[in-house]
């Protein structure tokens, strides 16, 4: 196995057709991969997005050339699935919103995942991205530099004002529940 990166020996077998080294490949980072997506989208749309994710990348495994790290190489590619589908979304029309009283039922972990994925989208979109490359899919800031194609100070000063702001964010929706 590759010392930097224990990942790229599977993609690149995967990448000269072996079905077991991409099998591998995809059970070892699918979590990763959509642990990434989920705060940029819908719940119901996790699944789609990671699978076009694999697809895409699939399709890129025989150029892949290790000059960063299969997980790195992955989440470009999700971060390009997830911006695509943004942009696909906001030219589909909306649908409604339930009529009062008919707000569907939902347990408790649940509604505090949700009201944290909410928060976390609340952010700017480079704040959020950095924010989630670091702090969720556990990027190093190089990494998370080299996805977002930017200085690693920048990814710092990102990290930092997103961590400012959800807490800002975290103390307005407390104040709103208290009173």
């Amino acid at each position: 196995m590759t010392d930097a990166d224990p990942l790229a020996d599977l993609a690149y077998a995967a990448g000269r057709g072996d079905r077991a080294a991409l099998t591998d490949l995809i059970r070892l980072t699918q979590r990763d991969v959509m642990r990434f997506l989920s705060p940029l989208t819908s719940p119901g749309e996790v699944e789609d997005l990671a699978q076009e994710t694999y697809l895409r990348a699939v399709g890129a495994l025989p150029r892949f050339a290790g000059r960063s790290s299969v997980r790195t190489w992955l989440f470009s590619i999700a971060r390009r699935v997830a911006a695509d589908h943004v942009r696909y979304a906001t030219r589909r029309p909306r649908t409604a919103p339930l009529p009062d009283g008919e707000a569907p039922a939902v347990p408790a972990r649940f509604e505090e995942h949700h009201a944290l994925t909410e928060l976390v989208r609340g952010l700017a979109a480079d704040r959020r991205e950095a924010f989630l490359l670091t702090q969720v899919a556990g990027l190093s800031y190089a990494e998370a530099a080299e996805i977002c194609d930017c200085p690693v100070g920048t990814i710092r000063s990102r990290i930092a004002r997103a961590r400012e702001d959800l807490v800002i964010a975290m103390r307005v929706q407390e104040s709103r529940n208290a009173g």
